[in-house]
């Protein structure tokens, strides 16, 4: 897999974290918010992994 599909890749789950954001804000969530607090810690952490293993150059 080359640098530029694993970015386009990247970007994707990253789009993703917003679905996250939003099912935190319903109020019938119950204990599952424990688990969607879990999944963007996670999120979080990989992303932040990526960007600093593969740091941007400015080139895509």
């Amino acid at each position: 897999m080359d640098l530029q599909t694993i970015k386009e890749r990247i970007a994707v789950v990253e789009s993703k974290r917003q679905y996250l954001l939003n099912l935190l804000e319903q109020p019938n969530l119950g204990t599952l918010r424990v688990d969607v607090n879990q999944a963007l810690e996670e999120l979080d952490d990989l992303i932040d992994e990526f960007r600093r293993t593969i740091p941007e150059t400015g080139t895509n």
